[in-house]
């Protein structure tokens, strides 16, 4: 007998497709033979190619927000070929339960949201008690209602260190450099990121006590990699340098990164790096990474968290209350003077 099939609907955030690595864990403990397939737009699927207990990784044929219900049906027809005897669909929309439901998968898993009766047929309803999102992915593993394990497994991404060596040579950087990297941007939103100029202070000041500091990102946020290099010199502005796969194998080299809460951070976090992570309008106690070596700076001002893109109050005290000092006393707990 074949080993069961499953699809997994990821999100499409990278941070939250990194703790998804949990569920897949939970799965394969649960069956070993499975076979797991996962659906994810293009931007996200080198991060899924990097989990161990992922067969294949599949393009979403749709940009963010979009139905493109013809592209879904003629997806769901060719994995309807495929077998799979369960989808777990993470996303709470209707249009990621559509394909599964088009390519006629028995037993479609999923939590109560926008309409799904039906799309979904094993229904689950949110568990006050699991505050963490792992948590909520992980009960997916389990009938509805069922305890979670004591201890959860954590998501963890591979890294080659051959590859890794060639990449860092390609870039200019020296691959035995141990640098601190420095994650300043967030996909979110400002209100997600820690100031720039207390990114170029702590940089500056990280160069001096002798560190090599890297900085990496999308192109977007390249910008942001300039003001800091502006101030301190000697910082090599890797943002807009890498495609997300090759930013995984630079964060590998890392020994300590500094990240505001954003899909880097669980990267850096599935790679077992040690890290600070700075929160302002979000919560540590909803996305924290996983990881042992984890120094969180949070305010919890009045206003917080109020999980928006922009500070709707303008004053960014949730990130500017957090210090370039404080900051770098957290990294000498982690080993970094």
């Amino acid at each position: 007998m074949s080993p069961a099939r499953v699809l997994v609907v990821a999100p499409s955030w990278v941070g939250d497709l990194v703790m998804a690595d949990t569920l897949f864990k939970l799965l394969k403990q649960q069956a070993p033979e499975a076979l797991i397939d996962v659906l994810a737009p293009a931007w996200a699927l080198p991060v899924a190619a990097r989990m161990r207990e992922v067969t294949n990784v599949i393009e979403l044929p749709a940009g963010h927000g979009e139905v493109a219900l013809g592209a879904r049906h003629r997806l769901a027809r060719e994995l309807r070929r495929r077998g799979y005897s369960h989808a777990y669909i993470l996303p709470r929309s209707a249009k990621a339960a559509l394909v599964p439901w088009l390519a006629r998968i028995p037993r479609r898993i999923g939590y109560r949201g926008e309409w799904r009766y039906g799309l979904i047929n094993r229904m689950h309803r949110l568990n006050p008690a699991h505050e963490r999102l792992v948590e909520r992915y992980a009960a997916l593993a389990f009938p509805a209602g069922r305890p979670l394990p004591g201890v959860l497994p954590r998501p963890a991404l591979g890294s080659d260190p051959a590859v890794r060596a060639k990449l860092l040579r390609r870039l200019g950087v020296d691959p035995d450099a141990a640098p601190i990297v420095l994650c300043p941007g967030a996909e979110y939103g400002p209100a997600k990121r820690w100031p720039v100029e207390y990114y170029a202070k702590l940089a500056a000041e990280l160069r001096i006590a002798g560190h090599a500091v890297w900085i990496v990102g999308s192109a977007r946020e390249r910008p942001l990699g300039e003001a800091i290099t502006a101030v301190a010199s000697g910082v090599a502005n890797l943002a807009g340098e890498t495609t997300l796969d090759e930013a995984v194998d630079v964060l590998a080299a890392a020994a300590a990164v500094v990240c505001n809460d954003s899909g880097l951070m669980h990267v850096a976090a599935a790679l077992d790096r040690p890290i600070v992570a700075l929160y302002g309008s979000s919560s540590p106690r909803y996305t924290p990474p996983a990881a042992d070596r984890v120094r969180i700076l949070y305010r919890g001002v009045e206003c917080s968290p109020c999980f928006e893109r922009e500070c709707p109050l303008g004053h960014f005290k949730c990130l500017r209350g957090i210090s370039p000092a404080e900051v770098r006393s957290a990294l000498a707990e982690l080993g970094v003077p």
